[in-house]
């Protein structure tokens, strides 16, 4: 199939025409993602609080799925722009096999690893039991989540955004819908409270995983999943690892970072805890569009990479870091008019709804300069260049943010940490465009071996 438009067609209505699609997608799921804390919220405040705290995990179990991945979406388009169909098909198959094989792993390793991990991070036994109760379940569909990124990432590679728009729209449907059946005991079903928000997710994805076979089984795709290639190819399988563990690691390392902010607020108070919660779901709301420019760039990068095609790179990379900065002054913006709704949606106590609106205010301010980060990153990643998105990934969450917001909160008690995330994102800033404009001056940019 005719891959060609992506490096023929006009750039801005070609990065529209493929992050539009996945913009939706990702306002569907992180619609869902709110609605199912909205009615785990109206279960209890411990219920929200147990959620945030098995969010950290549940982020790294994603972050490993989404990371190989995208390993998988920059070597499949790499080689359709090279005009190697062979290597994409394998890089296809194994991926999917390796995505199979990363879920059981994940799934048996983290449902043993829960007990450990809550104690570091509540003394509250009912919270303590909430989470457990909720990680039990949700974590089984481990697997599931990583063949349906899998699958995602493989049409995404092929410029086939709407088919993940309309599969991942089923499943954030069927989620929404069983949500509050499934917890509070509406008609046929039994109230499961927390483990039902569980279990309503775990089968939204499996719509999706569903969805995605479908269409692959009855469209023509321009990557084919083929038993002959299963055959472990190693060069493949390398390139794979080498982009998707250093993307891996990008998503995976707000993680860290929440788990090592939840200890510091913890020593104030478990409400700070639980604002530092409700900001990560909201987060995801505010910076999906940015992240679904991401999704649309990066296979365009990667198959001009392939093409050759440097000019139409650097004009791609301009375009999205333009649109993600006018899209984060809209959440800045809606940070600073709306915040007590935002964090109502969440708590209807009056005291955490006031740290949650101090909370947003300081963050906020950073979130137009963060497009600079977050544009080179992803950029980075379609080139194939891992290690250096990797590096940016290290100064936001990891090198930056956990210093000053350790030092922060010794000066300026729990607000600290918030004033640490916008103090991150302008000197994070700084090093990406840096890192970016050394990769990608002429020279920088230079064709891996196939």
């Amino acid at each position: 199939m005719n891959q060609t438009f992506m490096k023929e067609k006009r750039i801005l209505p070609l990065v529209l025409s493929m992050s539009l699609p996945m913009v939706i997608s990702m306002a569907v799921n992180s619609l869902y993602n709110i609605i199912d804390s909205y009615f785990v919220a109206k279960v209890s405040e411990d219920a929200m609080t147990a959620l945030a705290l098995v969010y950290p995990v549940q982020n790294l179990i994603n972050a490993i799925a989404i990371g190989f991945g995208i390993g998988m979406n920059a070597i499949i388009a790499f080689y359709l722009g090279a005009g190697d169909q062979t290597r994409a098909d394998k890089a296809a198959t194994q991926g999917l096999l390796l995505s199979f094989l990363h879920g059981v792993l994940l799934a048996m390793i983290c449902i043993a690893g829960m007990p450990l991990f809550l104690k570091h991070f509540s003394s509250d036994a009912q919270i303590t039991e909430l989470a457990l109760l909720y990680a039990g379940r949700a974590f089984l569909f481990s697997p599931v989540i990583n063949l349906g990124l899998a699958y995602e990432k493989i049409f995404q590679s092929v410029g086939k955004m709407k088919v993940s728009m309309f599969s991942m729209m089923c499943g954030c449907v069927v989620n929404i819908i069983l949500d509050p059946l499934m917890i509070f005991g509406i008609g046929i079903f039994p109230a499961l409270g927390i483990a039902g928000a569980a279990y309503a997710t775990g089968i939204g994805q499996c719509v999706t995983l569903v969805m995605y076979l479908l269409i692959y089984a009855v469209c023509k795709t321009p990557v084919q999943i083929r038993r002959t290639y299963l055959r472990p190819d190693r060069a493949i399988i390398q390139r794979l690892y080498t982009i998707g563990i250093s993307a891996a690691l990008n998503l995976a390392l707000p993680s860290l970072l929440i788990s090592v902010l939840n200890g510091l607020l913890a020593e104030f108070s478990e409400k700070y805890v639980l604002v530092l919660g409700v900001y990560y779901k909201l987060q995801t709301f505010i910076y999906l569009t940015a992240n679904g420019i991401i999704q649309g760039i990066r296979p365009l990068m990667g198959y001009n990479f392939g093409a050759g095609e440097q000019e139409r790179v650097k004009k791609i990379y301009r375009t999205a870091l333009l649109m993600n900065a006018a899209i984060m002054a809209v959440g800045l913006l809606l940070s600073w008019i709306v915040p007590e709704w935002l964090i109502g949606l969440f708590t209807d106590n009056n005291e955490t709804i006031q740290i949650g609106v101090t909370a947003l205010h300081s963050i906020s301010l950073g979130f137009v300069v963060s497009a600079v980060s977050i544009t080179c990153s992803g950029a980075l990643e379609g080139l194939g260049k891992g290690y250096q998105s990797l590096f940016i990934s290290l100064l936001r969450y990891v090198i930056v943010i956990i210093p000053a917001a350790y030092l922060f909160s010794r000066f300026y008690d729990a607000n600290g940490v918030w004033y640490a995330f916008c103090f991150t994102e302008f000197v994070s800033a700084g090093f990406s465009a840096v890192i970016y404009g050394r990769e990608s001056s002429v020279g920088g940019i230079k064709q891996p071996a196939h």
